[in-house]
């Protein structure tokens, strides 16, 4: 994390749609800061990230917990470097023993010893794994034995990936959050986000959901990716996990080396039960996020809202609420910069709707193509 210098805060700016629908950027305010130098120690970013929820009662696997379970995960990094693995038991009530765990098929300690106790409610970091350096946007996979019994566990229900537990499939990830590397030269940004952001739109296993494919313009970034599918901004739900305002320092300031956030959070908080249609409520949530990252010597950019005009429970009157945001967060400063994913993603004849090109036939979910639109809607100068 960068180091509080009592400047400014970054430039301010907002991304407006080119002809084709992909958004190039309009300056609002003078030139950006030079990039801080990272404090002694900030060495390692987040190449590989994901947020955890509650299990409920229908994800049998988390809810029941393991004993003597093995689980995999193959995960795609944005930078590379040395590397050092993250689990997290956010909504844990008991400690986890965890371990022998391998990474690249290579032993990883915590301390100096093949196992750890994961604290209920805590994180838990292993030591940089001997001899392991991996590529700029290599996949690795990481074995994780719980001897068990562990009690629920903390998880992410769909990395639209493919893992395993005990050898069956699953595109859930159980207690691992992070790998961390040393290499980042680049960008190093966390995604703040909805099921956009996890992916929904996109095969598994493809790795083009917005944030990899952002990642792939810019080697060498750190990218992590921190949507929940059905996640807000303002209120908790049981399945979809906490708020953005509730998550935020969990899953966003406890990552190291970060430099930006961006979120992209909002329409859940217009169209879920219960909807919140004041268009100040969620201005003043997007702004309590901005109050804490700048405090944290962070530049954070915030997203328009996209269209989903053909979703279940789109109306014309939340489709104006949504274009009120919209026109405040273009024109009101409230973020350091403004990526504009509505002007990327609408439909120019109609404009409540995703292009068709870009839609995945659901409404509200972009396709690859639409994905693609996305990453090239967030201006990389505003990422260094």
């Amino acid at each position: 994390m960068p180091a509080v210098t009592g400047r400014g805060p970054a430039r301010r700016g907002v991304l407006t749609a080119a002809a084709a629908g992909v958004a190039t950027v309009a300056a609002t305010a003078p030139a950006a800061r030079a990039a801080e130098p990272r404090r002694p120690g900030a060495a390692w970013a987040t190449s590989w990230a994901t947020a955890q929820t509650a299990p409920t009662a229908t994800d049998t696997v988390a809810a029941a917990g393991l004993t003597g379970g093995v689980c995999t995960a193959t995960v795609r990094l944005s930078a590379g470097g040395r590397v050092r693995l993250r689990y997290g038991h956010a909504f844990g009530s008991v400690p986890v023993l965890v371990g022998p765990v391998t990474a690249g098929g290579r032993a990883v300690t915590f301390g100096g010893r093949r196992q750890a106790w994961l604290a209920a409610g805590a994180s838990l970091t292993s030591d940089p794994v001997d001899g392991l350096h991996a590529p700029d946007g290599s996949a690795l996979t990481v074995e994780t034995r719980l001897p068990g019994p562990t009690g629920p566990l903390s998880f992410h229900r769909n990395t639209h990936a493919s893992h395993s537990v005990d050898g069956v499939r699953t595109t859930s990830v159980f207690l691992l959050t992070g790998v961390e590397v040393t290499g980042a030269h680049g960008s190093v940004l966390a995604v703040l986000g909805d099921s956009v952001t996890e992916g929904v739109g996109t095969p598994d296993d493809a790795d083009l959901r917005w944030p990899d494919q952002l990642a792939r313009r810019l080697p060498g970034s750190a990218v992590a990716n921190l949507g929940i599918s059905g996640n807000r901004l303002l209120l908790d739900d049981a399945r979809f996990g906490p708020g953005g305002q509730a998550r935020f320092d969990r899953d966003v300031l406890a990552l190291p080396g970060l430099r930006t956030v961006l979120v992209q959070l909002g329409v859940n908080d217009l169209q879920q039960q219960p909807a919140r249609t004041d268009a100040s409520l969620v201005l003043a949530g997007y702004r309590q996020l901005v109050l804490r990252a700048r405090s944290a010597g962070l530049r954070i950019i915030g997203s328009t809202i996209t269209p989903f005009e053909g979703w279940t429970r789109w109306t014309p009157e939340l489709d104006e609420v949504r274009q009120r945001i919209n026109r405040a967060l273009r024109t009101g400063h409230l973020f350091d910069a403004v990526a504009d994913f509505d002007t990327a993603l609408r439909d120019p004849v109609r404009p409540s709707r995703l292009r068709p090109a870009f839609s995945s036939g659901d409404g509200l979910h972009p396709n690859p193509s639409g994905h693609a639109a996305l990453a090239g809607a967030v201006d990389r100068r505003h990422l260094l």
